[in-house]
This record gives C-alpha cells, structure tokens and sequence, in this order.
C-alpha cells in the first residue's frame, strides 16, 4: 500500500475483518467498528503511516447467509459505494487469472526452457479462448465446462477400455 501511494496512484484492497486500525486514540479490529452497509471511515490502518478509507459491503450469499466484505482504499473522497464500484471491476480480472490457471491448466506447466513455457502459455491461452466460447453457448461457467469435459471424456475411455477388454476375450478363445 506504502508503494503504491509512493507512486501517487490509487489503491483498493479487500481486507481481512481482524486488520487493526485507529480512528481514535485506540487501535480496534475493523470488525469491531459498527459501521453501516457503504458507510465510509477514515482511519489509520496499523503499519501505515497515512490516512486511508475503509468502507464495509455487505451481502446475502446464495445459500441466504449474509457476508461483509471490507474495503481499504487510500482515496478519501469516494463513497462506499463508488469503491465497492471500482471493486467490482477488478474482480473480473481475479476470475480471469483463476480461471486461466486452474481450468486452462497455465500453473501446471511440466516445462522447463523458454520455448516450451511460451508455448504452454499460449496453449493456456488458446484453452481459455474456447472456454469463454463454450462460456457464452451453454450459459455454464468454466469451472462447470470443465467438470462436464472430465465427465465426458472419462466415459469415453472407460468405454475404449471396455471394447480392449472384450477385444482381449475374444482374441483369447
């Protein structure tokens, strides 16, 4: 956070609930200050020193329990809901690198020289490609798309082994 206010630029970061911080005199959790859904609190988070803006979200999951989301921010003059804004944008980022590296398989590259990497790379980035297509034709997300191929593709081996199998019984007897 230091460093990116040392380049003057502006930052957003969800926070853990136990992060202490200080308004008063008294350092308290961020979870202990009673603040209202999009009520923006400046304060001065432990370990920095500068100003900064904490805002809390909350939100009912899809199962109907409720969750808080806490929000950092070294820009003071945006509302709670302006920052939870701005959150959202970059959250798709956060889909996308999870989605590349666990569905397109880009963090579990065997490869060792450059050539090799650049080529996973690109393959990761072709997979996700096709992905976001099947995405956007089936209305299913990538970690579903990805579950139904595993499905689909262990049938089809399963049913190979079982043509060897009898393949093998035959050539047998």
């Amino acid at each position: 956070m230091q460093h990116i206010k040392d380049m003057d630029k502006k930052f957003i970061f969800g926070c853990k609930s136990n992060r202490l911080v200080r308004f008063d005199k008294v350092w308290h959790k961020i979870s202990d200050l009673k603040m209202s859904d999009e009520q923006v609190i400046i304060c001065y988070v432990k370990g920095l020193a500068f100003p900064v803006a904490i805002t809390k979200k909350v939100f009912t999951n899809e199962d109907l329990s409720v969750g808080e989301l806490y929000l950092i921010s070294n820009d003071l003059d945006s509302s709670g809901s302006q920052l939870y804004k701005i959150y959202q944008k970059r959250w798709i980022i956060e889909q996308y690198h999870q989605s590349i590296k666990q569905n397109a398989s880009l963090a579990k590259s065997p490869t060792k020289t450059i050539k090799t990497q650049t080529n996973h790379i690109f393959c990761s980035l072709i997979a996700f490609v096709k992905l976001e297509t099947l995405k956007i034709k089936t209305m299913l997300n990538h970690f579903s798309l990805k579950s139904k191929l595993f499905i689909s593709a262990t049938k089809s081996a399963f049913n190979e082994l079982q043509k060897f199998k009898l393949t093998s019984q035959v050539i047998n007897c």
